[in-house]
């Protein structure tokens, strides 16, 4: 499940950075809808770091950094090649990736900062409280995090493309969401961790037998 986790985790991001250049309202309230996406991998590195350590979420996280900084390479090479003839849409092309490539680098920044400082909060609670009060650290983790992912990630990527008052309330809105998603999201990963540790008994299990086999 580790294998599985660590894909949804890279695949959700790259997916985030892509929707995040749309913006969508709930009634005068204005989200970026990468949102309902971004905030579950949160999720994904609680699961990992309480399953399988504070190494592997880290190193889930770092893959991540990776592959976004991969993906960034990837689309300013699409842009900048020449379009064939029947190719109408350049323009078009340009202005949804062109847009993604921003989003692409706010998220860069606010990822850095936020997961490492989830992963650290995450172990440093789990440390005192021991495998008791999953919830907890679960919820204080994110909700801290959460709250300098989206202060970087909604000014550097729509700082000058809406008025500072819009930006402002993006930030209070978007934040306010995640601690909706970080309060409503604690029996999936008590789910997730069961599956994931009973996994982990299974795969032990298996290697213990060919080992003595």
């Amino acid at each position: 499940m580790y294998l599985y986790l660590n894909a949804l985790f890279a695949g959700l991001l790259i997916v985030s950075n892509i929707l995040g250049v749309k913006l969508f309202a709930i009634g005068e309230f204005i989200l970026p809808a990468a949102v309902i996406v971004y905030v579950i991998t949160f999720i994904i590195t609680d699961v990992i770091g309480e399953v399988y350590g504070k190494r592997a979420a880290r190193k889930t996280v770092q893959a991540g950094f990776l592959t976004q900084i991969l993906v960034l390479v990837f689309v300013f090479i699409a842009i900048e090649l020449p379009a064939a003839p029947v190719f109408t849409v350049q323009t078009e092309f340009e202005t949804i990736l062109g847009g993604s490539f921003r989003v692409m680098l706010a998220s860069l920044l606010s990822y850095l900062a936020s997961q490492h400082l989830d992963v650290s909060l995450f172990h440093r609670l789990k440390k005192k409280h021991g495998n008791s009060k999953l919830w907890l650290r679960n919820n204080l983790s994110t909700m801290t995090s959460q709250l300098v992912d989206t202060s970087i990630f909604i000014t550097i990527a729509f700082w000058g493309t809406v008025p500072t008052a819009v930006l402002l309330g993006m930030i209070a809105t978007q934040y306010c969401f995640k601690l909706l998603v970080a309060i409503v999201d604690t029996p999936i990963v008590y789910l997730l961790v069961r599956l994931a540790k009973r996994d982990k008994d299974k795969t032990e299990s298996s290697d213990l037998l060919v080992n003595h086999s």
